[in-house]
């Protein structure tokens, strides 16, 4: 171990600890010790995540407070001379969310900014809505989305209900950086705060306006008697206002009644992500056995969206790409729109969006992968002459109305519900349609391969990876020429032997693209220790395009497993 981790060490042990994380502390190896300590959590993609426990590299208390206190500098300068300056905060079903949320909330009352907590357990696009709502210069939202049950995490939001862009993170990061003393944090308790009003507990109002802003996703009257409906929310903060709303809007929906039950175990799951077929289990035996049309699964915090189709005899789960398309072609055809109607997707999400932009006269824009990249550029044209249309992006993620500046699952479900509905009412289940769309515009098909790689030596791994891809770039896959290389860390792309600048914010990712249109894309997760690889290409039969992307997927898998 080197001599900044060991000193880590031995001030955590000094330290006057909670019990049960100085009980860890004592009893881990020195193989536990080093994971633990080698490194601090950083803000990523998604914000503050890691496994919960005892170090500087896990998610506790004082790094909570340590985060937190960072957070709360940064937004005591930006604010200064706003009264009552305000922070608004919210967390789901995880193990010590309540905890985390009310340490946090603790850290920046003592430091003077007025702080609303939910009273429990409540979305992330809601917690963006209502940053904006009660006019807060920030947010914090206590998640760790769709990780496994040992995970916990922190992500920070600014006053347009964005979560932190890189440059303003990297503001938070410097005061978080600077703060010598992780154990010397002033938090005075959280009962006190309360009873002094610098803590208030929100929650029914907000629920109220934040769900009157999500019926204004609704395009057009539909028949919806003859839909039926399985809802799951894996045990997440869905199941708080979801399925009463859409019993509202005059749905049949049977709720998965096992998983709305709150639980950071996740017990009735595999996997707690409705991008994995696992999430859906219980939710395919209950709709075969009501003979349901669709199946609806949120993430635990709510801002992703996956879905599954009755189609020939089965349930087709469909990926975000295909939703995203399915969505957007819907909107074009039924919603009005000006023309500077704007719709936002990433690096790393299919092509097919820009052919149904193109036929349907929308202006398409990518970001890089994120959705603060998306928010960010909602907020940059509000109060101008362009529209926010719609945005999403390959990881179930979508957003119809900018009122939230995340992924919205209460928005998604409450569109995804009317299209279903409208298609039934004319003969067609969502397979047909995709189906439709693929004759139309192509087989835009697409695949991910997830290499995970844990701990210390993991990480290294993915950048050796990375670098080796980076350093010594293909020119051929497959049998297919690649004719641009776009590498997001230095912002150059590679065509034709010419080198150009890209516009787009510096993220270690690096895009192959091939002669014909179809692309992969590296990517080191900024959320789980594990490498992505995407794949999106567009071929003239399914058949073409799934045999292309089992070679493409082999190859690659076999130059990963080369590096060193």
């Amino acid at each position: 171990m080197d001599a900044k981790t060991l000193q880590k060490i031995s001030m955590w042990n000094n330290a006057d600890l909670e019990s049960s994380l100085r009980e860890e502390l004592q009893n881990l190896s020195p193989e536990e010790l080093e994971d633990a300590f080698y490194v601090d959590l950083a803000f990523g993609t998604g914000g503050l995540r890691g496994v919960m426990g005892v170090g500087t590299n896990r998610m506790n208390i004082y790094i909570i407070r340590k985060c937190t206190y960072g957070f709360g500098q940064y937004l005591l300068e930006k604010s200064k001379g706003k009264k009552d300056a305000s922070v608004t905060i919210s967390h789901d079903c995880r193990h010590h969310s309540r905890e985390f949320a009310e340490t946090a909330a603790s850290v920046l009352a003592t430091m003077g900014l007025k702080v609303y907590l939910f009273e429990d357990l409540r979305s992330t696009p809601e917690l963006s809505f209502a940053v904006r709502h009660l006019k807060s210069v920030g947010g914090i939202m206590v998640t760790a989305s769709h990780n496994p049950p040992k995970y916990n995490g922190y992500k920070v939001y600014d006053e347009k209900g964005c979560q932190l862009i890189p440059e303003l993170a990297d503001q938070v990061i410097a005061k978080i950086d600077a703060i010598d003393d992780i154990f010397s944090i002033p938090v005075r308790p959280f009962e006190e705060l309360v009873k002094e009003h610098k803590i208030e507990i929100i929650g029914e109002e907000i629920d109220k306006a934040y769900l009157e802003q999500v019926l204004t996703v609704k395009v057009q009257d539909v028949q919806k008697d003859d839909l039926s409906i399985v809802f799951t929310p894996l045990h997440g903060t869905a199941s708080v206002k979801l399925v009463d709303l859409l019993k509202e809007q005059g749905y049949h929906v049977t709720p998965v009644a096992e998983q709305m039950i709150p639980d950071g175990n996740f017990s009735t799951l595999k996997s707690p992500n409705p991008e994995d077929s696992r999430a859906f289990e219980y939710a395919i035996e209950l709709g075969k056995k009501i003979k349901a049309d669709i199946l609806i699964a949120t993430d635990p915090d709510a801002d992703r969206m996956g879905i599954a189709i009755w189609h020939n005899g089965e349930y087709i789960l469909l990926t975000g790409n295909q939703t995203g398309a399915i969505l957007l072609d819907y909107l074009a055809k039924f919603r009005k729109y000006g023309n500077k109607a704007n719709v936002y997707n990433t690096i790393v999400t299919s092509n097919f969006a820009k052919a149904i932009c193109d036929k349907y006269g929308l202006h398409l824009y990518q970001t890089l992968t994120g959705f603060k990249f998306i928010g960010e550029q909602a907020a940059k044209i509000e109060n101008t002459d362009e529209e926010f249309f719609f945005g999403y992006e390959e990881s179930y993620g979508y957003v119809i109305k900018d009122f939230v500046r995340d992924k919205d699952s209460y928005q998604a479900t409450l569109l995804l519900a009317e299209v279903a509905a409208y298609y039934k009412s004319i003969g067609k289940n969502l397979v047909e349609v995709l189906n439709d769309l693929y004759e139309e515009f192509g087989y835009y098909m697409e695949g991910v391969q997830n290499f995970y790689m844990e701990g210390k030596t993991g990480s290294e791994k993915i950048n050796r990876i990375m670098e080796a891809f980076q350093n010594n770039p293909l020119q051929e896959v497959c049998g297919k020429k690649i004719v641009r290389i776009e590498d997001y860390k230095l912002s150059k792309a590679y065509e034709n032997g010419e080198v150009s600048e890209l516009t787009l914010p510096k993220s270690f990712v690096l895009k192959y693209i091939f002669e014909d249109g179809g692309w992969f894309v590296l990517r080191p997760s900024g959320t789980e220790p594990k490498l992505k690889i995407y794949i999106a290409i567009v071929e003239k039969s399914k058949e073409a395009a799934d045999e292309f992307i089992g070679k493409l997927q082999a190859e690659l898998k076999q130059k990963v497993e080369e590096v060193e």
